[in-house]
C-alpha cells in the first residue's frame, strides 16, 4: 500500500497544475465543428442540432433565441427587441443590425401629463414600444441564413406545447414581476409561480410560434399576431396603432470601437450603452493593469471609477442618433479618457463625477459559430421581468417594456417622443487581434457595459481564457452608480480596504446572477478551432455541434 501511495504521489508531482489546478469550475467546449453557447441548455442543444443539419451560425441563433423565449419568458421573446454583431470569416467584415423598436407615434410626455403621469411608467401598456425582435431575427436570416425559416422554430414550438422542466436560475426570476390578468392566468399557474422542476406548458405561445414559422416576420407586424398587439393594446387604453406596427423596420448599423491594449473591442453605436463599455476601457488603459491581479485593491478601485465616469457621459449623452445628436467621436477620443482619468484619486472612492464635455433588466444573450468560423453576438430582451407585464391575449407572450428608459425631462437627448427608440441597456459585443476573434455578451441592465470591460480585461490583461474570463468574480451596479455589489470570492482583507477608501460595497455570494449572465465564442483562424464559455451564473452550457454519424 506504502508502495503504490509513493507511485501516486510520484505521478502527481509530474503533471503541470495550470489546467488542473485553477480558479474557474468550467472548461471551454472545444471543436472544430460550431458552437451555440446560451444561458440555458435545452437553447443551447436546439442551436447546435441546427449546425448539424447544416444551418449557420445566425440560423442556429435564432432557433436557439426562439427556445430561450419559451424557456426564459421573463426574459426575452417575440415581444422584445434584440441586437447582433455578425463576423465574417471569409471577409473579415462585422456586420451589425439594431432591431430596437420605437415607441408608438401618439406616445408623448402631453399623452402622458393628460393621464397624471409625470415620469415613465415602469410598467404597464404606456411603457411598451414596438417590439422589434422578430423583425431582426428575419433581417439576419434573409442575409446570413441557410436553412428554411420554418424549420429554425420545430424546438420552441416543441418545448412550448410539451413543455420543460423549471431551472434554478429562472425558478428565481419567476415570481418578482409585475402582472396583468392575463400574464397571472398564463405565467401563475395555479396562482404561483411554477416550482423548481415543475413542467411548464404555454400552449397559447405554442400556437403564436406556429404561426411565426408559418407566416414569417410579416405576422408579427401585419398579420394576426400584430392583431392581437392591437386589441390588446387597445383594451389597456394604450397607444399602439397598426401604423407603428407595419412601418417599423430594423436598422444595420455599423460597430464602434475602440483599441485596448492591441485588440480591437467593438459595440454598437447609440441607442445602446455600448458606448459606455469603450469609454470605461479607453479610461482603464490609462493605467497599467494592476499586478495585484484582477481582484486587486488598484484594479478594482480604478474600474469602480472608470465604470462611473463612463457611466455619467452615458446617462447625458446616450439616446437615438435618428433624432438627438450624440457625441460619439468625441466620447470615444483616447485624449477625452485620458481627461476623465485624471479626476480619478488612486487612494479615494468618489461618486459625484459628473458628466464630461466631450466634443463632437432582464436580459438574454447568446453567442454562437459555426463550422466555417463565423460568429454571431446576440442579444433580445424583454427589460424587466415580464417586461411591461402586458401579455398579448391569446398569444402567451409579454410585450416589452422598454419604453420605461425615456425621460420626459424636456431637452434631454433621451425624451420620450412618437417615433424615437428609447435608450437601450442590451449590447453584443465583439473582440479580435490576429487570429483571435471572440463574440461575447453579458447581459443584465447596466451591468452590461461593465461587464463587458471586466471581461475583456481578464482576457487582455490577465491572460484568461474566455471561460475563466467569464467566471471570474465581478463587481456590478446596483440601484445607483454609487453601491457596488460584489462577488464574495474577492477576499476579506481586500473588501475592507476598498471600503476604507470609501466605495459601498455590498457583499453577495460566490456566482451571483446579479453580476450578469454571459456566453463567449473564439473562433482561431489559424487552427479552424473553436472555442466556447458559459457563464456558471446561468442554467445554461456550450454546446458543441454533434457530427452526423450515420453518414461519416
Amino acid at each position: 500500500m506504502r508502495t503504490f501511495t509513493l507511485i501516486a504521489m510520484s505521478f502527481l508531482a509530474g503533471i503541470p497544475l495550470t489546467a488542473q489546478d485553477r480558479a474557474y469550475g468550467r472548461s471551454m467546449v472545444l471543436s472544430p465543428n460550431g458552437i451555440v453557447a446560451t444561458s440555458h441548455t435545452l437553447a443551447s442543444q436546439a442551436g447546435a442540432q441546427i449546425l448539424a443539419q447544416g444551418g449557420s451560425a445566425v440560423d442556429a441563433a435564432i432557433a436557439a433565441n426562439a427556445v430561450l423565449s419559451v424557456t426564459e419568458p421573463m426574459m426575452n421573446g417575440i415581444g422584445g427587441d434584440m441586437f447582433a454583431i455578425y463576423w465574417d470569416s471569409k471577409t473579415g467584415k462585422l456586420t451589425g443590425i439594431n432591431a430596437s423598436g420605437w415607441a408608438p407615434q401618439a406616445l408623448t410626455p402631453e399623452r402622458l401629463q393628460s393621464k397624471g403621469i409625470t415620469r415613465m411608467p415602469a410598467h404597464g401598456i404606456d411603457s411598451v414600444t414596438v417590439p422589434g425582435a422578430v423583425a431582426g431575427w428575419a433581417a439576419m436570416q434573409k442575409r446570413f441564413g441557410k436553412l428554411p425559416w420554418k424549420d429554425l422554430f420545430a424546438p420552441a414550438i416543441y418545448y412550448a406545447e410539451h413543455g420543460y422542466a423549471v431551472p434554478e436560475i429562472i425558478h428565481d426570476y419567476w415570481s418578482n414581476a409585475y402582472f396583468t390578468d392575463e400574464a397571472k392566468r398564463v405565467f401563475l399557474p395555479d396562482g404561483h409561480a411554477p416550482e423548481l422542476g415543475a413542467i411548464f406548458r404555454n400552449p397559447d405561445y405554442a400556437r403564436a410560434l406556429r404561426l411565426l414559422a408559418d407566416g414569417g416576420a410579416d405576422v408579427v407586424y401585419r398579420g394576426e399576431i400584430a392583431r392581437a398587439i392591437l386589441a390588446t393594446s387597445t383594451e389597456l387604453g394604450g397607444a399602439m396603432t397598426a401604423d407603428d406596427l407595419a412601418q417599423f423596420a430594423p436598422e444595420w448599423a455599423d460597430p464602434i470601437s475602440t483599441d485596448y491594449r492591441g485588440w480591437h473591442v467593438y459595440e454598437l453605436p447609440p441607442n445602446g450603452q455600448g458606448i459606455a463599455a469603450l469609454s470605461m476601457l479607453n479610461i482603464m488603459e490609462q493605467t497599467p493593469a494592476s499586478p495585484e491581479g484582477p481582484q486587486g485593491v488598484a484594479e478594482l478601485h480604478k474600474k469602480i471609477e472608470a465604470m462611473q465616469l463612463a457611466y455619467a457621459d452615458m446617462q447625458r449623452y446616450v439616446a437615438d442618433q435618428r433624432v438627438s445628436k450624440v457625441p460619439v467621436e468625441g466620447l470615444l477620443s483616447k485624449q477625452y479618457a485620458a481627461e476623465r482619468a485624471k479626476l480619478i484619486d488612486p487612494n479615494k472612492a468618489r461618486c459625484d463625477y459628473g458628466a464630461g464635455a466631450p466634443v463632437g433588466s432582464d436580459t438574454t444573450y447568446l453567442a454562437a459559430v459555426d463550422r466555417e468560423g463565423n460568429i454571431v453576438s446576440w442579444i433580445n430582451s424583454n427589460y424587466s421581468g415580464f417586461g411591461s407585464g402586458v401579455v398579448v391575449r391569446g398569444m402567451g407572450f409579454p410585450l416589452q417594456n422598454r419604453g420605461a428608459l425615456f425621460v420626459l425631462e424636456p431637452g434631454h437627448p433621451n425624451v420620450l417622443a412618437g417615433r424615437k427608440r428609447p435608450f437601450h441597456t442590451i449590447i453584443p459585443g465583439f473582440m479580435e487581434k490576429g487570429d483571435q476573434h471572440i463574440g461575447f455578451g453579458i447581459m443584465g441592465g447596466f451591468n452590461q457595459p461593465l461587464a463587458h470591460a471586466q471581461f475583456v480585461s481578464n482576457l487582455v490583461d490577465y491572460g484568461m481564457n474566455v471561460q475563466a474570463a467569464l467566471s471570474a468574480p465581478r463587481f456590478t451596479v446596483g440601484h445607483d452608480f454609487c453601491h457596488i455589489p460584489i462577488e464574495s470570492r474577492v477576499k476579506p482583507e481586500i473588501l475592507d480596504r476598498l471600503r476604507a477608501m470609501g466605495h459601498n460595497l455590498e457583499v453577495r455570494k460566490d456566482y451571483s446572477a446579479v453580476m450578469g449572465r454571459g456566453q463567449a465564442v473564439l473562433h482561431d483562424s489559424s487552427r479552424k478551432m473553436n472555442f466556447a464559455g458559459s457563464d456558471p451564473r446561468t442554467d445554461g452550457s456550450a454546446e458543441a455541434e454533434v457530427p452526423n454519424f450515420s453518414h461519416p
